[in-house]
């Protein structure tokens, strides 16, 4: 560790690379640092993410996400080619840049942005659900574990026997949690704008049936 420590120290203090016109790198490191300054501000826009598209400014702002994005200095700026860049989890604000030069426009902030009562209940709403959630999986897992021992303390040891209910239900109770099981699976995959079909009429062309003799000599269509 203690070579590598004067090797770092060396290199970068007393070493003259010819590319650095017989400055050490540490030399040319603080002359670099003085002449770029960049404002705190600026600063912050290499943190943030690019989806690497173009963007069209147009009189409803700039359409990132199938949300608008408005700012007032875009007024004048129609037409104008933009790469967008955000803050990660935080797209209430993005920020603006020329898409072919690169510089920074400014800031868009969401048009048609929800008041603070809204978001407010929807977090209320979204808060709920989850409490609900985590109750039913509780409720499933007391009824999954809901065995009685089946074992005794005799010797030996008497042959394992597969665990049953502490008290066997009623075939309506049975029906019951049956049927709130198949209500349940049936409405997550619902589909409230699919109309069931009902069966074809006897006009329209089919398979073709079979037919077989009827006791008075006629036929009939086997279906």
């Amino acid at each position: 560790m203690g070579l590598l420590l004067d090797w770092f120290s060396w290199w970068n203090t007393r070493h003259h690379p010819s590319a650095l016109n017989g400055k050490t790198p540490v030399e040319v490191w603080q002359e670099t640092r003085r002449r770029s300054h960049v404002p705190a501000r600026q600063l912050a826009t290499f943190a943030l993410e690019d989806d690497g598209r173009t963007y069209t400014i147009s009189t409803s702002g700039v359409r990132w996400r199938r949300r608008d994005y408005l700012a007032p200095w875009m007024n004048g700026r129609t037409g104008t080619k933009v790469s967008v860049r955000h803050l990660p989890h935080h797209d209430d604000t993005i920020e603006l840049f020329d898409a072919t030069t690169g510089h920074h426009l400014g800031s868009a902030f969401l048009a048609a942005a929800a008041s603070r009562e809204q978001i407010r209940s929807v977090r209320a709403a979204r808060t709920a659900a989850a409490r609900r959630l985590k109750a039913d999986l509780k409720a499933a897992e007391k009824l999954r574990r809901r065995f009685e021992a089946s074992t005794t303390a005799t010797l030996p040891k008497p042959p394992a026997a597969p665990p049953r209910p502490p008290a066997s239900p009623t075939s309506v109770q049975a029906e019951e949690e049956l049927g709130a099981v198949a209500q349940t699976d049936r409405r997550v995959p619902a589909r409230p704008d699919l109309v069931p079909h009902g069966p074809a009429p006897d006009t329209w062309a089919g398979p073709k049936r079979s037919r077989t003799p009827t006791p008075d000599g006629g036929q009939a269509d086997d279906r």
